[in-house]
């Protein structure tokens, strides 16, 4: 199948390979029965994904032919991503595989819906990996201002910022809180032939009106009780550079006034200064409040606002910026596993699957806070939805293994809270005998 993105499929039963290549019909689909043929298959087409049944011939019914298998292939090809197969009561195969390099595993007897999703999302993942490394070997930066996105929606946002960066105009960034707003701007500053000066950054939100004239516009020594010194504004500090004002919609009105002076003659006047100063600053502003609407009821100047929005960039967030959530969610933690939790290595079923699920309103912020906390508080290799604390109705995932495992470690880490940790009254309180308890701590990497 010419162009198509090539899938290895590693099955010893046939009536499986059967259903597995009808399945998936839309990749290019290779087939082997055992270790011998995935190797010769993954030389010859050098396929983007693996999937692998870890009982393979001569050892159909344990996993060593698997797991030798799985280290060969990481070895000779480490970008690739397997997916390994985990039979009835094989969890900690499986747990094991991912600890040794495996991208993720599926339950047999297959659900051929769920493993295509896994499987779209593997192809998803390698090629954004692909295009970094390109973009890595090319010396071009893999990101705007280390954004990490495959969806089509933010890379279009992306190229947008990316095509104004050498223009001297003034960009407003519209979006909601959280959406990366001041990583977008650092991006069109590095982008730009204005990238040798500072960047400066300041939320207009976040300080007094009284004091946010000082700030943008610096003062005099002895303008007002307390000016010791004078001190030049956050315009000036960003000559030959960028300046971001964050949330500019809560800019009071007097000082738009100011704001927009400076824009027209490209001078300013310190608090309690006679002389004008000519300051070259090129302006990025963001806000997630409807400056149109602030505009025609009178809070917002018109005037200023177009002054300041001569490319306007609207950012998506991130529940319509489909797959980025669960590729963040990786990112973080390795980021925060590696600082913080060194056992935490990924993301269990049921954490990815209650991540795609919920609408994240406080959008990559609420993401990045939830995973750090989950890898801090995690009892396990994986970070679950009971630690992202998603495990509410509308989050919990769809597959019915994974609100089983969710809901059995709900109850395990209850019980064992309530029984002060001792085993015997644990299993008591769960009705379960003290050997399925311990099977279940260990399937699930919990503790007493």
């Amino acid at each position: 199948m010419t162009g198509a993105r090539k899938l290895l499929i590693v099955e010893d039963d046939p009536g499986l390979q059967r259903q597995l290549r009808w399945a998936y019909d839309g990749y290019d689909v290779i087939v082997a029965g055992d270790r011998a043929g995935a190797i010769e298959a993954l030389r010859a087409e050098e396929p983007a994904v693996v999937t692998l049944d870890l009982g393979l011939p001569p050892d159909p019914d344990g996993t060593s032919e698997g797991f030798a298998l799985l280290a060969e292939i990481l070895q000779l090809k480490p970008s690739t991503k397997v997916i390994v197969a985990s039979g009835h009561g094989a969890r900690e195969s499986a747990l094991q595989a991912i600890a040794d390099g495996a991208w993720d595993f599926y339950q047999k007897p297959i659900d051929i819906d769920a493993l295509g999703l896994i499987v779209e999302r593997a192809f998803h993942v390698h090629d954004l990996e692909v295009e970094n490394r390109r973009l890595a070997a090319s010396g071009a930066a893999p990101a705007l201002g280390g954004l990490i996105t495959a969806a089509p929606e933010m890379i279009k946002v992306m190229r947008t910022v990316e095509r104004v960066a050498p223009a001297d105009v003034s960009v407003m960034l519209l979006g909601a809180s959280g959406t990366g707003k001041e990583l977008l701007a650092r991006g069109l500053h590095d982008a730009s032939p204005r990238s040798g000066g500072a960047f400066v950054a300041i939320n207009c939100a976040a300080i007094p009106e009284t004091l946010l004239e000082s700030e943008l516009f610096g003062h005099e020594k002895g303008a007002f009780t307390g000016a010791v010194k004078t001190t030049p504004g956050k315009i000036e500090q960003a000559g030959g550079g960028t300046l971001f004002l964050d949330e500019i919609g809560d800019v009071p009105l007097p000082l738009q006034v100011k704001l927009l002076r400076f824009l027209q003659e490209r001078v300013i006047e310190r608090i309690g200064g006679r002389r004008a100063i000519p300051v070259d600053t090129r302006i990025v502003c963001a806000t997630h409040r409807d400056v149109d609407a602030m505009v025609a009821d009178g809070s917002f100047r018109e005037d200023l606002y177009y002054r300041l929005a001569e490319i306007v960039v609207r950012i998506p967030a991130l529940a319509e910026r489909p797959g980025d959530a669960a590729l963040l969610a990786k990112h973080f933690v390795t980021r925060y596993a590696a600082a913080m939790n060194p056992a935490v290595t990924g993301l269990s079923s049921d954490a990815r699957a209650a991540i795609d699920a919920h609408d994240w309103p406080g959008n990559v912020r609420e993401l990045e806070n939830r995973v750090k906390r989950a890898v801090i508080m995690a009892d396990g290799k994986a970070v679950t939805a009971a630690d992202l604390d998603l495990t509410d109705p509308d989050t919990m995932p769809i597959n019915l293994r994974a609100v089983r495992e969710t809901a059995d470690r709900r109850a395990i880490r209850q019980a064992l809270a309530r029984a002060d940790g001792n085993i015997s009254q644990t299993a008591r309180l769960l009705g379960v005998s003290r050997p399925t308890l311990y099977d279940l701590l260990k399937s699930y990497g919990l503790h007493a």
